[in-house]
């Protein structure tokens, strides 16, 4: 056995500088790791070797690129690239859009532990639509009752957390409560950065979505992703254009079915006022699950531990008695820390939740791109959330004169600007969010979302759905706790 490192990221201006030093130098691109691999199946050479060759002749490299990437179709081989990406100066909307890409990492900076000053984005669609002072004048409005909200938020933390405030290494994470809840009154046209990490293919795959979106925004971010990684990686970037696919089919989806909506409303004479259904009866529904749960995920475990087809496993799930069902599942978990994943049988049942959940929540929630997340737009109508402690320091009527003049505004944008409307809605406004996990994924979202560190927002909307979920799979779900609480259920479970 032979591990040779390939290669790792290297900071941008450090191979600026090395090729600046060193012109001789012509493999300074991820191009020929990718040509390199895409070698491996037809040479018998030793893959170092074949990356070796790639580095002195990178224009034959790009040329293998493009022939196995394009013309051959092989569109893996452009995920041997990788690419670091600062990005500055974008909306919490826009951001929202950027993070829909699965196979992509984000880190964005955080209105929960990072004060935000009066930055924030003025959309294009709103300046060409000569409403740009009011949109201005909103933004600042709301601004600076962020800063208000956290200077009477601030000492409240403390003095309602005395314990804590004694002592001084919790400075930091009180201080983080108080901008927490200050930010539910900033906007989603506020600034922001992230870095981003992602490989060539997904990387062309944004900028062909982005380029077929809606906002001006997000077309100004592909086209500047464009500009820097071109000419880096030509030939693992090639079909970047607006496609009617991605350009159309939304809104094609949306004018067929209002007119099927429309004629139904006609026929059944059912009223087409949104606002008849717009209140949400619940934060947390549990659409549907997988039936029978707890079998299905047995007959998975039977099915992994002998020579068994998978419809004879699901039967012998259903016959064994309860005592020996929780058995296997005890053996399952027995050993599992707080740290490790759950087993992969549990990816065989799905839970579809229909969320009603505010702009700081979804922020999180959105981190989870293993799930199915469909989202609609920002709905005034589905109210705001208020947290408590903007309550319990008086400031909850200043707060909703606020949240009132942002939704006027947001009507009239909404005549005018539709598809910008949402950039002065803030982080308090809900939508409906579709959600579909399995049961694996809730355990993920369990330990990080319902441990006493989560933010509070998240922290209410992940409890509820774990125990909406827990009727209908006890067994399964016998472990599914936040990190602070899962080595005393553990304890519980199979003592210490």
């Amino acid at each position: 056995m032979d591990i040779i490192l390939a290669g790792y990221n290297l900071d941008y201006e450090t191979i600026r500088r090395m090729g600046e030093i060193h012109p001789e130098l012509t493999g300074l691109t991820p191009e020929t790791v990718s040509a390199a691999y895409a070698r491996i199946s037809r040479s018998p050479k030793p893959v170092n070797e074949l990356r070796a060759t790639a580095r002195l002749e990178v224009e034959k490299a790009r040329q293998s690129n493009n022939n196995i990437v394009f013309e051959m179709g092989h569109s893996s081989i452009a995920e041997h690239a990788v690419f670091n990406i600062d990005v500055l100066g974008v909306s919490r909307l826009l951001v929202e859009e950027i993070e829909k890409f699965r196979l992509c990492s984000y880190t964005e900076k955080s209105q929960r532990y990072v004060l935000f000053s009066d930055d924030f984005v003025i959309p294009e669609e709103i300046k060409n639509a000569r409403m740009a002072d009011r949109f201005v004048d909103l933004i600042r409005r709301q601004n600076e009752l962020y800063f208000r909200l956290y200077e009477k938020l601030r000492p409240h933390v403390f003095d309602k957390h005395r314990d804590l405030a004694d002592d001084p290494a919790n400075r930091s994470m009180l201080e983080g409560w108080a901008k927490e809840d200050a930010r539910y009154i900033l906007s989603l046209a506020t600034q922001t950065q992230l870095g981003m990490t992602l490989n060539a293919r997904n990387l062309e795959l944004v900028m062909r979505r982005m380029a077929s979106h809606i906002l001006q925004e997000a077309n100004e971010y592909g086209r500047k992703l464009y500009e820097i990684v071109k000419p880096v990686a030509p030939s693992l970037i090639r079909y970047t254009e607006k496609t009617d696919y991605d350009h159309l089919t939304g809104k094609n989806l949306s004018e067929r079915i209002s007119t099927f909506l429309q004629e139904i409303s006609h026929e059944e004479k059912i009223s087409s006022d949104t606002r008849s259904f717009c209140a949400p009866s619940s934060m947390v529904d549990l659409i549907q699950i997988t039936p029978d749960a707890d079998n299905r995920v047995l007959s998975a475990f039977i099915h992994a531990a002998t020579n068994r087809p998978l419809a004879d496993c699901l039967r012998l799930a259903s016959a064994l008695p309860l005592s020996q069902k929780e058995e296997i599942f005890r053996t399952a978990f027995r050993h599992m820390k707080s740290h490790d994943a759950a087993p992969r049988a549990l990816e065989s049942v799905d839970l579809t939740y229909e969320l009603v959940i505010s702009a700081s929540c979804f922020a999180q929630l959105k981190r989870h791109r293993m799930a199915t997340l469909l989202c609609q737009d920002y709905n005034p109508e589905l109210g705001v959330t208020i947290p408590d402690a903007i309550r319990e320091t008086g400031m909850e009527t200043v707060f909703l004169e606020a949240i009132g003049a942002t939704e006027d505004l947001y009507a009239k944008l909404r005549k005018t600007v539709p598809a910008a409307a949402g950039y002065c809605l803030t982080n308090a406004h809900r939508k409906r969010v579709f959600f579909k996990i399995n049961a694996r994924e809730l355990y993920h979202i369990a330990r990080l979302r319902a441990d006493r560190h989560a933010q509070w927002d998240i922290r209410n909307l992940a409890v509820d759905m774990i125990a909406k979920a827990e009727t209908a799979m006890p067994l399964t779900l016998m472990l599914a706790t936040g990190k602070d609480g899962f080595d005393a259920r553990r304890n519980e479970l199979f003592g210490t």
